[in-house]
């Protein structure tokens, strides 16, 4: 009986390191702590989500994105997935290293501000409350942040300006979803895809094809790898607010490399959170930006039926 019982709490949903069971979860964490041991990175879960060193350099190593990896992947697999992990980490747990080609190397990261010790998040800028603006590098596989913008010898206009130039030579994939009442487009292809919502307008331009939407856009970037957006045109939009809403709660919680829930408005430079998350659901967010734009829909609406 009681090893019916053991079974059947280890089937439970694990509360921080989702889509994980509690099962899967320990051995999630037995294979994370022998491959930081095995990289020099003596290390211990603190139970709550995360590695802690065992030394006395402070280094730690949240475990969320590498269960949402694994947790699409079939159970052998894992050990690799992990490594692969792992052999991202820098040497003794250093600040990533600067690139001798900052100009053509460095990049803006939307980043969830949650996910990121306080102390840090003080020295770089925010794009919306909760998600920051971080110089970015890649380091093999991976993609280095620099939370402290001096080591990188630069002052912050002039990587803000490098960054969001990098940013725009990116492409993307573009993807036309048809969803009930509405259309949305999704772009990805590479890991900034969501940090390219710093460069909207370059966006629209190249990827959605429109210049200066005069009714707006819908946003959400909910990982790193992914942009939603609707440009706003007719009615349709309270389909496609929805129908976004959803797909971004998904991302969120799902994938790797969360940044944010939320769906906002975007119009005249300016971003409005659409969407509040403080009784547990996604309610809709009043915002006067947006209900002035709908208003005007409606009468463009209304003067172009016969």
């Amino acid at each position: 009986m009681s090893t019916g019982r053991k079974n059947k709490s280890g089937d439970q949903p694990h509360p921080v390191l989702r889509p994980l069971t509690m099962t899967q979860v320990s051995r999630l964490v037995r294979l994370a702590e022998n491959a930081a041991s095995a990289r020099g990175f003596p290390m211990r879960y603190d139970g709550a989500g995360a590695l802690l060193s065992t030394t006395d350099h402070g280094m730690a190593a949240g475990l969320a994105n590498l269960a949402r990896t694994v947790g699409g992947l079939p159970r052998q697999q894992w050990r690799a997935a992990v490594s692969a992990h792992f052999d991202q980490m820098s040497p003794g747990g250093e600040p990533p290293e600067v690139p001798e080609d900052l100009d053509n190397e460095l990049y803006l990261r939307l980043v969830d501000a949650s996910t990121i010790d306080p102390d840090w998040t003080e020295r770089v800028p925010e794009l919306v409350p909760g998600v920051l603006i971080a110089p970015a590098t890649h380091a093999g596989r991976a993609v280095a942040l620099h939370f402290d913008p001096d080591a990188l010898g630069r002052p912050w206009p002039e990587l803000n300006q490098i960054g969001l130039a990098n940013l725009r030579r990116l492409q993307d994939t573009v993807e036309h979803i048809q969803v009930p009442g509405a259309e949305l487009t999704m772009l990805g292809g590479h890991m900034f895809a969501a940090s390219r919502a710093l460069v909207l307008d370059t966006v629209l331009r190249e990827s959605l094809h429109v210049e200066n939407p005069s009714f707006g856009c819908l946003v959400a970037m909910p990982v790193r790898d992914i942009l939603l957006i609707h440009v706003l045109h007719d009615p349709t939009v309270i389909y496609a607010f929805a129908a976004m809403v959803k797909l971004a709660t998904t991302f969120y919680t799902e994938s790797p490399g969360p940044i944010t829930p939320h769906v906002y408005y975007v119009a005249d430079n300016q971003w409005h959170q659409m969407t509040d998350y403080t009784n547990g659901t996604a309610d809709l967010k009043s915002t006067a930006a947006f209900s002035n734009a709908l208003k005007r829909l409606e009468a463009q609406t209304s003067t172009s039926r016969p």
